[in-house]
């Protein structure tokens, strides 16, 4: 043991902590070792007492952050009970035996299934009808049987319908492993390729796939390599090397099936190759060569490729061009640039083009018939909603499938006849316990920001609500990396509607939800437009009388998680409860790390603190750099030890910093899954109980005990 850490720091962690009584005062939490570390960059100097955190390999890292668990479930133990109730409430309303849609693809129906009480999908197929006999490809219970983490990725049948190629996570960092089993005896290869990204791609001949290799140590998928059945995975041949740490490397067939596409990608700038799939050993051709600023995206059908583009086009356009003549001055401009529609997908068939849009912050599908210019739009009946294509593999088809649900609607899945322009529900996901939709009451309103901008917020809560400032409200908020946060269907949040709650997503700025331009105002140099439209929002719904700040909540999970650490820093007695969930929040650290997996890839999402100006204005809002002596909301923070996207480190810290700072009496709880990454706890249902405790913090802070 080093005795100059024990010199340097405070008394380190007081291993048992007693179960709390009610009406008695919290039980004391662990405190973590402070040891003294500077961090000089740029002329300026921090000193970060809990950088040792990062030590994984550190007994005295393990054992604080299951001191902290230990102190979580000594405050909250009083709440099992409640915690049960709402378990049993969530698992109530899942259906126990339940089939995805079929979908057919190569003389095959192909679907997954939920057996009652099992956590995982069974992946199934039936030959030439949905009448024939049952063949069970991969029974996802009996693989993760005994597995504290089980995660399947990818699964792909051969082109000759023989074999299965599967990848596999045990760990939950995103370190697949792929394997090969025989359709027709169900034998499974004894080779296997570790370190994968969990992609797989076969060529035409059944004989030989292509999959990304990861960096082991920042998990970047970088390789991409070529299989060929029988080898051993030490032979497999490197197709394609991505050198600049800025891309990640990935794997595409086209909508034709006769191309293999491998794309690199960074924030603001993509590359595409392509091989001809009928032969595996030829060598991939440049597209078109990549140019910093330029997206696009292709795809494939008949004699045309299809390229959607944001080149001159900052909402994107779709192009068109030739195999012989893929470079950037052979393309031809198929559907314009529009500064109110956002493009954000395609989807090919023979006889019609399929356009996922986005105006004023809704998704639109749009189909224009073969020989059209302008088609025609699908009509959505509610005010806030999600809608997304998803089409059949099979493009020689009439039949769009498409996806719809809202925070009243449950996931619907339709197919539209694109001739006839009917449409027919092929299934809702349905919700046990007596739901009834006309019970509960959606709208869409928009909160002016401090600049004058309006930001929508999508609501849903029970009909009977009145607006007299009393009600609980959750605000939920993400905010990066132009994802759209849609409000879809969560039968989870019932359980907190029916105690009276108002649930709302902000669609803050770093979003997409509005257009590219709403994305481009929430990052970099603009990143704080980002946390005002969240407080904007919150204050919105204060001053409008859906709630108060002694019961307004709020939550976001990952670069949400920064989210909620830079407003209860801005803003802390706004809200009541929070939780941030595996939250970035040491952001300035985090990005001159390029050992950390995702770094070096989002510079131009948050920027390079390697230069002056960025560093010092990320130091601005870095929630872990600004944590401050005042009194801040009651805090649930969730991590877990294998997250491979948002260090277990960094939330450690912030709780560890936060203890040392805050002013206040009010809970601040790390719970750390010690077996999980990410997303979690793997499984149907064992992930319910992480959303149980969630939100039975969130009713214990607002005295709701049933």
């Amino acid at each position: 043991m080093n005795k100059k850490r024990i010199l340097l720091g405070i008394v380190f962690i007081a291993l048992m902590v007693p179960a709390w009584i009610p009406g008695q005062e919290l039980p004391k939490p662990p405190l973590a070792e402070r040891i003294k570390k500077e961090l000089t960059l740029h002329g300026h100097t921090r000193i970060d007492p809990y950088y040792w955190l990062n030590e994984r390999a550190n007994p005295k890292v393990i054992d604080y952050l299951k001191a902290e668990n230990a102190y979580t479930d000594a405050v909250m133990k009083p709440t099992l009970k409640l915690q049960e109730k709402i378990y049993q409430e969530l698992v109530g309303r899942k259906k126990q035996n339940d089939v995805s849609v079929p979908f057919s693809e190569n003389g095959y129906w192909y679907y997954t299934r939920y057996v009652a009480g099992k956590n995982y999908p069974v992946f199934c197929r039936k030959k030439g009808t949905l009448q024939g006999d049952e063949e069970v490809m991969l029974d996802g219970n009996r693989m993760g049987e005994g597995k504290a983490y089980f995660s399947i990725g990818d699964v792909e049948v051969s082109p000759d319908n023989t074999l299965l190629a599967y990848s596999v996570d045990y760990v939950s960092r995103r370190q697949y492993r792929i394997h090969f089993k025989s359709l027709k005896s169900g034998k499974i290869f004894t080779e296997s390729i570790p370190m994968t990204a969990g992609q797989i791609v076969w060529a035409s001949d059944s004989k030989t796939v292509f999959y990304p290799v990861i960096d082991p140590e920042t998990l970047r998928p970088y390789k991409i390599c070529r299989h060929s059945l029988g080898s051993a995975a030490k032979k497999d041949v490197e197709t394609y090397n991505e050198k600049d740490p800025t891309f990640d490397a990935y794997l595409a067939k086209s909508r034709s099936r006769k191309y293999i596409f491998i794309t690199s990608q960074s924030t603001l700038t993509s590359e595409y190759r392509y091989l001809d799939a009928g032969q595996p050993k030829g060598e991939f051709k440049v597209f078109q060569p990549r140019r910093r600023g330029i997206l696009y995206d292709v795809d494939h059908l008949a004699d045309r490729f299809y390229i959607r583009t944001n080149d001159g086009a900052r909402n994107f356009r779709l192009m068109l061009a030739t195999a012989d003549k893929t470079a950037r001055e052979n393309w031809q401009e198929l559907i314009a640039h529009r500064d109110d529609v956002l493009l954000e997908d395609v989807a090919l068939f023979n006889d019609y083009l399929v356009l996922a849009e986005r105006r004023a912050g809704l998704p639109q599908i749009r189909v224009i018939p073969r020989g059209e210019t302008q088609g025609y739009y699908l009509e959505f009946p509610e005010q806030t909603y999600m809608a997304s294509i998803r089409p059949v593999p099979e493009p020689g088809t009439d039949l769009l499938r498409f996806s719809y649900q809202s925070p009243v609607t449950p996931d619907s899945t339709y197919d539209f006849n694109m001739k006839t322009k009917e449409r027919q529900l092929l299934k809702q996901s349905e919700v046990l316990g007596g739901y009834q939709p006309e019970n509960y009451q959606t709208e869409r309103l928009l909160a002016p920001g401090h600049d004058g901008t309006l930001i929508p917020i999508s609501l849903v809560y029970k009909k009977g609500m009145v607006r007299g400032g009393d009600n609980p409200l959750l605000l939920q908020g993400y905010g990066a990396y132009g994802y759209s946060s849609d409000p879809g269907f969560n039968s989870n949040v019932l359980s907190l509607l029916d105690r009276g709650f108002i649930f709302a997503i902000a669609h803050v700025r770093g979003g997409q939800e509005l257009g590219r331009y709403w994305y481009e105002d929430g990052k970099l140099f603009k990143k704080i437009n980002t946390f005002t439209d969240f407080i904007s929002c919150a204050e919105y719904l204060v001053r409008h009388r859906f709630t108060c700040p002694a019961k307004l909540c709020a939550v976001g999970g990952s670069a949400g998680g920064l989210l909620m650490g830079a407003v209860v820093n801005l803003q802390p007695d706004l809200f009541h409860a929070v939780i941030a969930a595996v939250p970035f929040v040491d952001v300035v650290t985090t990005m001159l790390d390029t050992s950390i997996p995702l770094t070096t890839a989002e510079y131009d999402e948050w920027g390079d603190p390697n230069r002056p100006e960025c560093y010092e204005y990320m130091l601005s809002y870095s929630p872990y750099d600004n944590v401050r002596a005042k009194d801040y909301p009651a805090l649930l923070v969730t991590t877990g030890l294998h997250d491979s996207q948002v260090q277990y480190f960094e939330p450690a810290k912030w709780v560890a910093k936060l203890r040392m700072a805050k002013t206040d009496g009010n809970p601040l709880l790390l719970k750390t899954n010690m077996e999980s990454g990410h997303g979690g706890a793997s499984g149907r249902f064992l992930r319910l109980h992480e959303v149980a405790f969630q939100y039975v913090f969130l009713l214990e802070q607002l005295g709701i005990r049933e």
